[in-house]
């Protein structure tokens, strides 16, 4: 064997090996975006299950307010939907119609002091609190995630290896401008 074909043979197991070692942390950011979704998703069941507890509590007192909680059902079913169909720009807009839904509704309960007293709706209302909190955690994981899989996808020779093997982006979890905007509170008690 001459010196040529050992450093042909050489050559070709480190490219191989660095392509490999390049597969291999393509798959890694992949599975960590399917892991921070699933986080999210276990989130978003467990405030699913809590929101019809929480309407049902309300309406016993806020007879007046059926328009605000009719809302939150809507807008519970569109992110239900989103979710089930894994799309994310959907989760986005019912997710921001969602949260603008319980934010009028706990202002609301402002004006009714019985409810606000009742344990289940302090319970219900700590409970989905802590629950947007840690939604709002996991988005934030998810979408370094997603970023961190986006760049290195573009990124070259990774590009070589993610078109060749069919790895591709995946959308950040966004909100609406609305979402991210000042609560107008003038606006939510008159």
């Amino acid at each position: 064997m001459d010196i040529s074909t050992i450093i042909i043979a050489l050559t070709l197991c480190a490219v191989t090996t660095y392509f490999v070692l390049i597969y291999n942390n393509l798959v890694t950011l992949k599975h960590n975006i399917s892991k921070a979704w699933a986080n999210i998703d276990v989130l978003l069941k467990q405030r699913h299950d809590e929101l019809p507890k929480l309407v049902e509590t309300c309406k016993q007192y806020m007879s007046y307010e059926k328009g605000a909680l009719e809302a939150i059902i809507k807008a519970r079913s569109a992110v239900a939907s989103a979710q089930k169909n894994t799309d994310i720009k959907a989760l986005g807009m019912a997710e921001t119609q969602l949260r603008m839904g319980l934010g009028n509704l706990f202002a609301l309960a402002e004006d009714y002091p019985e409810l606000k007293a009742n344990q289940s709706f302090q319970h219900l209302h700590s409970r989905i609190t802590g629950l947007e909190h840690d939604i709002a955690d996991r988005r934030e994981f998810y979408n370094e995630s997603t970023n961190l899989n986006n760049i290195r996808i573009e990124q070259f020779p990774d590009v070589i290896v993610a078109k060749t093997t069919g790895f591709k982006a995946f959308d950040l979890l966004e909100f609406s401008e609305t979402e991210k905007a000042d609560v107008n509170l003038n606006a939510l008690f008159t």
